[in-house]
């Protein structure tokens, strides 16, 4: 499976034409689908362009997506930047309306467990986040729900082409354990594509998007997510 991951916690200082707006999340989201991405993960942002887990902006950004691309699962994030306090994360997840398909949750962050128990709850998937550089494999896999998530992001987080692969080797090392649970390995920035191409090379799910890189393989600026997600089939095949 192939995910595009729209925006990120990046701004337009970052990228000129990042999507940010539910329209422009939306014609984004179906560009990318209609280049192959099965799937989508999305930041909602607030009026500043700052992502948020508000039930408004969470509303409108998974509404105006989902009317784009029918029948394509659509998931956001629960990121502990979008909030000052993980009470405050918690309580507006508990009040959201318009539910996403579903919602990372990073395992390294206060919170974690009861944002996922109540995602749970509302029928939301969870993507558990698993990133390189922390210690939070174990804790994840002692959770009593955690063959109960939608899948694990195998989170890379060492930008570097050259040593990328061993760190996310090591990542995978502590997950394998969970044997009923699909992994998503994917890395960022300058080690986005080798990581892409690693993911493709096991038989992984992976994803690629502006969230975790603004070039192509060949180092040239991207354009779009579509731009991105047509480069990625170039590597893993057009069937995933």
């Amino acid at each position: 499976m192939l995910q595009v991951c729209l925006n990120g916690a990046r701004t337009r200082n970052d990228f000129a034409s990042l999507p940010v707006t539910p329209d422009e999340l939306a014609a984004a989201a179906r560009d990318a689908v209609r280049a192959g991405a099965a799937d989508i993960h999305l930041h909602p942002k607030d009026s500043a362009g700052h992502d948020t887990v508000e039930p408004d902006h969470v509303a409108a950004a998974v509404s105006a997506v989902r009317a784009a691309v029918p029948g394509v699962r659509v998931g956001v994030t629960t990121g502990a930047w979008t909030t000052r306090h993980a009470d405050q994360r918690l309580a507006a997840v508990r009040d959201w309306t318009v539910l996403p398909d579903h919602a990372s949750v990073n395992w390294h962050e206060d919170g974690a467990v009861a944002i996922a128990e109540t995602l749970l709850a509302k029928g939301i998937g969870v993507e558990a986040g698993i990133w390189s550089g922390t210690d939070c494999a174990p804790g994840f896999l002692a959770w009593a729900r955690a063959h109960r998530v939608l899948r694990v992001l195998a989170e890379v987080t060492d930008t570097d082409p050259d040593t990328a692969p061993q760190t996310a080797a090591d990542l995978l090392g502590t997950l394998t354990t969970l044997t009923e649970v699909p992994i998503l390995l994917h890395g960022e920035d300058n080690a986005a594509w080798t990581v892409l191409a690693m993911a493709a090379a096991r038989g992984l799910d992976t994803r690629i998007g502006l969230e975790d890189v603004l070039h192509l393989p060949d180092h040239s600026p991207a354009e779009s997510n579509a731009d991105l997600i047509r480069a990625a089939h170039h590597i893993i095949g057009p069937s995933r």
